[in-house]
């Protein structure tokens, strides 16, 4: 996969199609899921166009950024983030896991045996709740949170429990997989998206 980014005329908003190709393979639920499968998935992604592309805006606004968090979701996806992370300087990223295992959302463990944690600094959120609800996390995430100047979140659940927030620079990358999310950002399930808030 990472010859199909740099081979690509746009090897970013190729990378965060990728990223978010991982957050439409399931991991949990299956273990027998095929190497094919995972390259007609992420093909499928490549392919369709982005929902609010807001690829270019994201890129700089990274390049920009003095503190940023990237929300990560399933821990089979860590793979995927990792691809869209080696595209752009990781000095001021940190990849937030979860502090305790829930669903097969990514934990500390996962991003040490993907090799993350060698890429750039990964912390947990010290929570085992669906996405990102802020009160259920640590003093010393929320603070990480209230510091940063970009946030990137990836998956529905992060999506759900971030998108009302304001005041705060955050880009959701994700794939809607339900119509209830779907109507809530105006497009059709199955759609690709990477939205800012105040889209």
């Amino acid at each position: 996969m990472r010859k199909i980014i740099q081979d690509s005329a746009k090897p970013f908003e190729t990378a965060v199609k990728i990223a978010i190709a991982g957050n439409i393979i399931d991991f949990g639920p299956r273990a027998d899921i095929t190497h094919q499968e995972v390259r007609n998935t992420v093909q499928d992604c490549i392919d369709q166009p982005l929902r609010y592309n807001r690829a270019e805006e994201l890129e700089k606004a990274i390049q920009e950024s003095s503190r940023i968090l990237y929300l990560g979701d399933n821990a089979g996806e860590i793979v995927f983030d990792h691809l869209l992370l080696e595209v752009v300087p990781t000095d001021n990223i940190t990849y937030v896991v979860k502090g305790k295992p829930i669903i097969n959302d990514a934990t500390m463990e996962d991003a040490m045996e993907t090799g993350l944690c060698d890429l750039l600094r990964v912390i947990d959120n010290g929570s085992d709740a669906p996405g990102t609800i802020l009160e259920t996390c640590s003093p010393a995430f929320q603070k990480e949170f209230e510091r940063s100047d970009l946030i990137i979140a990836k998956g529905q659940a992060n999506y759900e429990t971030l998108s009302q927030i304001s005041g705060k620079k955050i880009f959701f990358l994700l794939k809607v997989k339900c119509p209830v999310i779907a109507y809530d950002l105006d497009c059709e399930s199955g759609d690709l998206v990477l939205k800012r808030i105040g889209d």
